[in-house]
């Protein structure tokens, strides 16, 4: 487990941004975009009879580590051998697990490598809590929420809710940060990807994964804190700091150990939010 409840959430990127792993100019380019990180994918932006170029042209990117940090998309177990131990991989990003051996049987293959695991099909969402607490090197869950919305068979965005908030609970139960959304697959409608972010915040979300880079500034705002919840979140801290053995502040509101720590991370996000404007 790598932590809890109270965990800092200084290291969990609000903007991850996928880019093909055949294309070194476009990386080049998501690179340069503002992402807190990118994500290069072998897998589904790839043609098969690509992939051992991208492979190749990934592991020569990541051959010296950069200012932005690189995660990889695996396409198979083939890329692990390739990518395992280069400066600039700062994560194996994992399509398709279903169980905690999946997860195993890489870490034994990628040791000392941070794994991020997707859940793509019925079964995984059922093993969620075992994948996210399978081995000390996973670092995040998530869904892929095209392949699940098909292996589930449903229509509309809420058919997904039940799944979402079970990646969720798992996530938080074995430790590991709050997940990251699923990408929002039309890039031209900004509004509704600003819709579809604020729910996946009322879920339990933070930050989400993106496919260009015009919905990075969307992602960014959607997660960052409003003034209000800046406000309320210093009072919080204020008054904590001031008689740490309070149970509520003047006007009622309870305060326990979990709000402080939630407004300590809403404080962080804020002046995250801060530092990149």
């Amino acid at each position: 487990m790598t932590g809890g409840p109270g965990q800092a959430p200084g290291h969990a990127p609000l903007t991850w941004l996928y880019v093909p792993g055949d294309r070194p100019d476009v990386v080049q380019k998501a690179l340069a975009s503002g992402a807190d990180a990118v994500i290069v994918d072998l897998e589904d932006a790839v043609a098969a009879d690509r992939r051992e170029y991208a492979r190749a042209a990934t592991a020569e990117l990541l051959a010296s580590p950069g200012a932005t940090p690189v995660h990889v998309r695996i396409a198979g177990e083939d890329d692990i051998p390739a990518l395992t131990g280069l400066p600039g991989l700062a994560g194996l990003r994992l399509p398709k697990v279903a169980r905690a051996s999946d997860i195993r049987r890489v870490a034994a293959a990628a040791p000392d490598t941070p794994l991020y695991a997707l859940l793509e099909s019925a079964l995984a969402v059922e093993n969620a809590h075992s994948i996210a607490a399978a081995h000390p090197a996973v670092r995040g869950v998530a869904l892929g929420e095209a392949d699940l919305r098909a292996d589930l068979g449903v229509r509309g965005d809420a058919g997904l809710d039940w799944s979402r908030g079970r990646v969720v609970v798992a996530a938080r139960a074995a430790g590991l940060p709050a997940p990251v959304q699923s990408v929002f697959p039309d890039v031209r409608d900004l509004a509704g990807l600003a819709a579809s972010c604020a729910h996946g915040r009322s879920l339990g979300f933070l930050g989400r994964s993106a496919i260009h880079p015009r919905q990075l500034p969307v992602i960014e705002r959607a997660y960052l804190p409003t003034a209000g919840e800046v406000e309320s979140a210093a009072e919080i801290v204020e008054a904590a700091a001031r008689d740490a053995g309070a149970l509520a502040l003047p006007d009622g509101r309870f305060v326990d150990a979990a709000i402080v720590a939630a407004a300590h991370r809403t404080l962080f996000l804020a002046a995250r939010g801060l530092a990149s404007h």
